[in-house]
């Protein structure tokens, strides 16, 4: 679920500099001791959880506090879970997010592997440990996400003086890209990857059009007639699931009831099934006339039928809050399900926010984001994968502002740079170099093709796309 947003020009208003923490504060003296975790816990408001060895780089997971409200940060603060994989201060940074819960795991996003730098990770407010208490909802909303990174980049550069690039997947791409459309001058680059644009939240003809015709027929059709015979044998298998449900401990109070929760896993097999799978995976598409168990587990694998329960969902609140509110989600018609289905609509994140938590639509904070990246945005770069739902309404640049998207034929919700064509893979890796500081004068003139500056890490570098809950970019 993602979708429409817009913001008054007024709310990009520069703050972040009062209050815990701010970035005066920070600021690199000759007094200062030279080991970066002294350095780092200098920093007013930083406070350390762990240090994790890792060969080449020091490791740290840290609390940051934040003002629960940058308009009036003197209301309280929280503590915001961020994680540094330093390598060297004389490098350039690489600042993700996700866009929900921080990686206590030392990991490296590919911007940071293609310049070699350092990498800052914060995880997005609102997510479990990072969240106000009490949780005023309301202070759940881009411009506020955007202003804890640009305070918590603000109390770091002065330790971190090279380059710094913005990055995230799917919500974590479309937060790179709001933090840059409030606070432009912050980062030399930004890179978003999968980022969903869903400008109108009504207008969603868009992902019908992309269900219409992503892969063959066949395997289309495939995953219809599943979901059909799903519906069919609607009885027997929500039995089963209420069963299982009742084994686990899991209940259905946000959904309103297991038969809700079962249709909303099976409506969303489809998508599910491109944002997470490639074309090679549709000879294990199950036929119509398979047994109730492996239809049931083919669904529950592809689909997840624990991420339809409150359990499951709980995790994700903030998420669905937000497409609720302003990232909007995608409407999509189902046109060949519409007979048997009991609940239309129960894939809006209406139906995955606890009832008690207030939610109104704010229709035209999209627009902003969208127009501004389109007419004012510079140094910025969106990577798309071709059968990813998600990328059916991307983001589009105005080439004059050294800005670009790129689309990976063939590929998922885990589109990368690594998985363009050689001349684009090589333009792209070049574009990341240079706003960076550190492309090689090889590369500049043309006698040298770009590629990562640090080698591959099967660890650090490990690309595992994680399933998320359903309909979640």
């Amino acid at each position: 679920m993602h979708k429409s947003l817009r913001w008054l020009l007024a709310l990009a208003v520069l703050i972040g500099t009062v209050g815990v923490g701010s970035a005066s504060a920070g600021t690199a003296t000759a007094a200062q001791p030279n080991d970066i975790k002294e350095r780092i816990l200098k920093i007013p408001g930083m406070s350390f959880i762990e240090e994790k060895p890792y060969d080449g780089y020091r490791f740290f997971v840290l609390n940051y506090e934040q003002p629960i409200d940058h308009r009036h940060p003197t209301k309280g603060t929280f503590k915001q879970r961020i994680t540094l994989l330093h390598k060297s201060i004389d490098r350039p940074t690489v600042f993700f997010t996700s866009g929900y819960n921080v990686n206590t795991a030392p990991r490296r996003s590919e911007p940071t592997q293609i310049i070699d730098g350092n990498q800052l990770s914060m995880e997005y407010r609102f997510f479990t440990p990072s969240r106000p208490k009490p949780a005023d909802w309301k202070k759940l909303d881009i411009w506020q996400a955007a202003s804890d990174q640009h305070r918590l980049y603000r109390a770091l550069k002065p330790i971190y003086g090279e380059n710094w690039l913005a990055t995230g997947g799917s919500k974590g791409g479309m937060t790179a890209t709001y933090f840059r459309r409030f606070y432009p001058n912050d980062m030399d680059g930004t890179v978003a990857y999968v980022a969903p644009n869903d400008v109108v939240n009504r207008e969603d003809r868009a992902y019908d059009q992309f269900f219409s015709r992503v892969g063959a027929s066949e395997c289309r059709n495939s995953l219809t007639a599943v979901q059909r015979e799903a519906l069919e044998r609607r009885g027997r298998l929500v039995a089963r699931f209420e069963k299982w449900a009742g084994d686990e401990g899991r209940t259905f109070k946000v959904m309103g009831s297991a038969d809700k929760a079962y249709e909303n896993a099976v409506i969303s097999l489809s998508w599910a099934f491109w944002q997470y799978s490639l074309e090679k995976d549709c000879a294990d598409v199950p036929a119509p006339t398979a047994s109730d168990d492996v239809l049931y587990n083919y669904i529950d694998k592809i689909s997840g039928f624990d991420s339809t329960t409150d359990q499951g969902l709980e995790g994700y609140t903030p998420y669905y809050y937000q497409a609720g509110t302003q990232l909007g989600w995608p409407t999509v018609q189902y046109t060949k399900l519409k007979d048997l289905l009991r609940y239309p609509g129960i894939d809006a994140p209406r139906h995955a926010v606890p009832a008690e938590i207030p939610m109104k639509f704010q229709p035209y904070v999209m627009h902003d984001i969208d127009s501004w990246v389109r007419h004012d945005g510079e140094q910025m770069l969106f990577v798309n994968g071709e059968n990813d739902p998600w990328g059916a309404e991307p983001f589009h640049v105005g080439k004059r502002n050294d800005s670009y998207v790129y689309t990976v034929p063939g590929a998922n919700h885990g589109a990368n740079i690594a998985g363009l064509p050689a001349e684009k893979r090589a333009k792209a890796t070049a574009r990341v170099l240079d706003w960076a500081g550190v492309q090689p004068q090889a590369v500049k003139s043309g006698d040298e093709a770009a590629k990562p500056l640090a080698p591959y890490d099967k660890q650090l570098d490990r690309r595992d796309l994680k399933r998320e809950a359903i309909l979640q970019p």
